[in-house]
């Protein structure tokens, strides 16, 4: 069995028939394989519980184990076994999952799950902890909805990537199991119930276990010692920067307490440290949420405290299934064992380096799969980065280690990644649904990332080279350059972290200085902006307190009476705001939509009315936006009068954008349906905008969809139209809405109860937008554009109803107007446009041959102004302006004079054929290139002069520049260095 080193997982009491098996000449690798074969998850056994071996028969011994074995309690593993939770392996990844949340659960803990690894928190990136989903709850920007919660929640950190397969902890994606308490039981109960988990349910051995505390907790301090029994010895305090958590600057923060495991307690208590990763791992850590960090650095106590704690699953299972690592826990190490059969190798018999090499792989793709699960695709920014990054890193270990793929095109990930998928059902379920889109995905950025790798490989090697002749010259160590380092990130995708390893391996540091200089302009470019909402006032505090959540009317009725609970004006809460002011307006209810779910916020008026018939103010809404959990805050101006908190309003939605809005939600809907059928079932959604002008719809697919694709797509949806089917909205459970087959809008975040919005034999997707009651209202279907907006994601723009009327409106003028100019009919517009784009090739053709022949002519007039350089051997040369000749003109013209002047000569000429524009061409004869010198290379420091580049081959070179008052300047240049060369070569 290739890959697997069996001296990991191990039966904890082997029966004595191992103490038969002799030692001899039999490798014990050997027997751990044998042993294996016959079963591969109860035969890996360790070696170090066997003792001793006596003598005896080899081969009798492990018959007696194998027939003892076979014919006790314990049995292959089958379908049944993995469905009865009463027979699974108890200390399984699987079951130590299902043990932690049925032991909350058990404890009124409601048990919820995972978010998505896109968090709904614009201040990081990824999910990176379990108390994500709660942070708003925490931080009491929402109201609670459980008082207790337990989860298993998928993370991402990458900021110790370089450290992954060189520790045995350190991982980019992880499981973090949390029991969550929001104002409910703290400090005593989180204590208790963690020692009864981890000792009572699990069984970890007490005197094992060590606990550390906050250096000042003495609360947490005698509740470990008094009331769960731990000894003083085994309890250590620690300072702030290890058990203090904190939200931020100011917010709610409290201190921690963790609980370590002991791999050696024979070492005793003396002179102990808990960060000995030799010794001790952290497995669960307890965040006691209790005070509040004012601006001047105090802490005052919460009036609600919470607990958040979280206990890594990698972590506890490696515990408990006694393996020397995280990585060989069978949470990571069927991949590992994949990734060594396609590169043939035995991970038992493997060297340090070549284990680690395949740890990364494990590790790695356990977080691509579940990223792009998430509809994280490889980019050049942002999430993307971080997926193309593991990806990278990925193909190029696997290169390392020669891993190869099962087809032609050696692809070797997505080989690798259908066993993350394998084991993923526990995980999230959606994993396995969406596995075809993930392995297509997988191999086509890797099948990039190849044709690239290869190019920068090369260009790599060489800028190594370089750099270090350099300092062997200059007696200096040896550096890249950074603007090197970002050229191979920039154009050949190599991220700068391999880089820095291939250049380390050949003992050459990077300027990292230099490369974020050049990172940084980029960032300034592509980062995308955060629309985010805050209601950033001073009492933010209070407010979050005072306000209640907005009730929404907008499904039944676009206008309702509300009263003004609270006033914004530049972020700080007011009591009244006067005419001209853009305002922010908090209501009890409204009928104004919120944004979210991809449709733009309603716009509108309140009116502010008194004796139910004078109008006193008006206030126009341009934009409304959710903040504070459900809280809708109306943005817009104050056109007449003054808006008082506590005053009645008139809320009144503008009806036609309303209605617009509406229509392209639910043709958005069909849309999606649409490309699914012409496309295939595992296009997903990727991002949307619904506006009151057109609809705007991303999604993963890996080509540009062919214009009988679109036309089939506009044709299914036009005929949904035309059906005029009744839409269906219900609100049920989340699980119910999943099982019946509704579709969740990627990054969205869903409660318990959703509201479902059914064509019905067409779509069906969780929404909580607002849509039309009849496909017929949406009149009319139009793609207006499909193009690509990043690597796998693609981007449809359409109008529907009113939208369409004006789409097609505008183009009907143009058609008109076209045909006026032109003096056609309008079916005759392609053939006349195609007579006149004839017409202009002929037109240009001759233009530029007329060009050609008087750069000719002009070449002929300044041939006399060649000389000769050279003793023993005579070369001509020439260096001129051609004025404004264009790059065609000029080459041209250097074939005359090469001909002209004959073997040997040189030729460069210089052009600004227009404003801020410069070309360049060198051509040297046979004669002058069989002495050692090149076209190519030589044009290129020319054109650096004039702000530009160019190479080409040693006998006819082009460049260009965007500098022409540099052209005379570059020319001298040129013609001196003509000289110079030619003469110690000729000579």
């Amino acid at each position: 069995m290739a890959g697997g080193d069996l001296s990991l997982l191990h039966l904890q009491n082997p029966p004595s028939q191992f103490n038969q098996i002799i030692a001899l000449p039999f490798p014990l690798v050997l027997l751990q394989e044998m042993l294996h074969f016959f079963h591969p998850v109860y035969f890996r056994v360790d070696i170090s519980f066997w003792g001793e071996p006596g003598k005896g028969g080899l081969v009798q011994g492990i018959h007696k184990y194998l027939s003892c074995f076979f014919s006790a309690s314990v049995q292959p593993v089958t379908e049944e076994l993995v469905e009865d939770k009463t027979k699974e392996n108890p200390v399984s990844g699987d079951a130590i999952r299902r043990r932690f949340l049925e032991f909350y659960a058990s404890r009124s803990h409601k048990v919820l799950p995972s978010a998505s690894l896109v968090p709904d928190d614009p201040t990081v990136l990824l999910t990176i902890a379990g108390m994500l989903q709660f942070k708003p709850i925490f931080l009491g920007k929402a109201p609670r909805q459980v008082p207790r919660a337990t989860t298993a929640q998928k993370c991402i950190r990458t900021n110790d990537v370089e450290n992954v397969g060189r520790t045995t902890r350190h991982h980019t994606f992880f499981e973090m199991l949390g029991n969550f308490s929001f104002g409910d039981y703290f400090k005593k109960e989180a204590i208790q119930w963690a020692w009864e988990l981890s000792t009572k349910e699990f069984g970890l051995p007490a005197d094992r276990l060590w606990v550390s505390v906050y250096e000042d907790d003495d609360e947490a301090f005698e509740i470990w010692h008094d009331e769960v029994g731990v000894p003083v010895e085994r309890i250590k305090r620690m300072g702030e920067e290890d058990n203090f958590w904190t939200s931020g600057a100011t917010g709610p923060c409290g201190p921690c307490s963790e609980l370590y495991y002991d791999f050696h307690p024979e070492r005793g208590y003396k002179n102990t440290d808990l960060g000995d990763d030799s010794r001790f791992i952290e497995f669960y850590n307890l965040v006691f949420m209790q005070y509040n960090k004012m601006d001047d650095g105090s802490l005052e106590p919460l009036k609600q405290k919470n607990i958040d704690t979280g206990l890594g699953l990698e972590r506890l299972a490696r515990i408990l299934q006694k393996v020397p690592n995280n990585y060989e826990t069978d949470l990571i190490y069927p991949i590992i064992e994949r990734a060594a059969e396609l590169a043939n190798i035995s991970y038992a018999l493997a060297d340090d380096r070549t284990k680690m090499n395949l740890k990364i792989i494990g590790d790695h793709l356990r977080a691509i799969v579940y990223l792009i699960s998430d509809g994280v695709l490889p980019s050049n920014i942002g999430r993307g980065y971080v997926v193309r990054r593991l990806i990278r890193r990925a193909v190029r270990t696997g290169r390392l280690l020669g891993v190869k793929g099962g087809g032609e095109d050696e692809a070797f990930l997505p080989a690798i990644a259908e066993k993350v998928i394998e084991l993923s059902s526990h995980i999230d379920p959606d994993v396995k649904a969406r596995g075809h889109s993930i392995l297509d995905e997988l191999q086509r950025e890797e099948l990039r990332f190849v044709q690239t790798l290869e190019r920068g490989e090369k260009l790599l090697d060489q800028m190594l080279a370089e750099a270090l002749l350099n300092a062997q010259n200059s007696e200096t160590l040896p550096c890249l350059s950074g603007k090197d380092v970002f050229l191979l990130y920039d154009t050949f995708g190599f991220p700068v972290e391999i880089t820095t390893e291939v250049a380390e391996e050949r003992g050459v540091k990077i300027d990292m200085d230099g490369f974020e200089v050049e990172m940084e302009n980029q960032r300034r470019q592509s980062q995308a902006a955060h629309n985010v909402v805050k209601l950033a006032v001073e009492d933010g505090g209070d407010l979050a307190e005072n306000v209640h959540d907005t009730e929404f009317l907008g499904y039944d009725t676009l206008s309702a009476r509300a009263v003004v609970e609270s006033l914004l004006l530049n972020g700080k809460s007011v009591i009244q705001v006067s005419e001209g002011s853009e305002v922010e307006v908090l209501l009890n209810k409204t009928p104004f939509y919120a944004e979210s779910g991809g449709q733009i916020g309603d716009h509108g008026f309140l009116y502010v009315t008194q004796d139910q018939s004078k109008q006193t103010a008006v206030v126009e809404i341009k934009d409304v936006q959710k903040s504070l959990g459900r809280v809708f805050v109306h943005k817009g101006t104050i056109r007449e009068g003054v808006l008082e908190v506590g005053r009645e309003v008139e809320a009144a939605v503008d009806a036609k954008l309303r209605q617009r809005a509406k229509v392209h939600h639910s043709a958005t809907h069909l849309l999606q349906s649409a490309l699914k059928k012409v496309i295939g079932q595992e296009t997903s959604q990727a991002g949307s905008l619904v506006a009151f002008d057109r609809l705007r719809f991303d999604f993963n697919f890996h080509r540009p969809l062919h214009e009988s694709e679109l036309v089939e797509i506009e044709n299914l949806i036009n005929g949904w139209i035309g059906d005029g089917t009744l839409l269906q909205t219900k609100v049920m459970s989340l699980t119910d809405a999943k099982e019946a087959g509704a579709i969740a809008m990627f990054g969205e975040k869903y409660g318990e109860q959703v509201r479902v919005v059914e064509v019905p034999g067409v779509s069906m997707e969780l929404c909580g937008g607002t849509h039309v009651s009849n496909t017929s209202e949406i009149r009319a279907f139009k793609i207006i554009s499909e193009q690509g907006i990043a690597s796998g994601i693609r981007r449809i723009e359409a109008v529907a109803g009113e939208a369409f009327i004006e789409y097609i409106n505008a183009r009907d003028s143009q058609m008109k107007l076209l045909c006026s100019t032109l003096k056609v009919k309008a079916e005759e517009v392609t053939t006349r446009v195609d007579n006149l784009l004839e017409e202009l090739r002929t037109v240009r053709n001759e233009v530029s041959a007329l060009r050609a022949k008087a750069a000719v002519y002009k070449a002929s007039m300044i041939a006399s102004k060649a000389f000769s350089v050279g003793t023993s051997k005579t070369i001509r040369v020439l260096v001129e302006s051609m004025d404004d000749f264009d790059a065609d003109a000029l080459k041209s013209a250097a074939e005359y004079l090469m001909d002209t002047l004959q073997d040997p000569a040189a030729i460069i000429l210089g052009s600004c054929p227009d404003e801020g524009k410069v070309s360049l061409v060198a051509a040297f004869t046979p004669g002058v290139v069989d002495i050692g010198i090149q076209a190519g290379k030589f044009i290129g420091p020319i054109a650096k002069l004039c702000g530009g580049g160019g190479g080409g081959r040693p006998n006819f070179a082009q460049a260009g520049g965007r500098k022409p008052e540099n052209l005379t300047n570059a020319l001298e240049k040129a013609r001196t260095d003509l000289i110079l060369i030619l003469t110690e070569k000729a000579n």
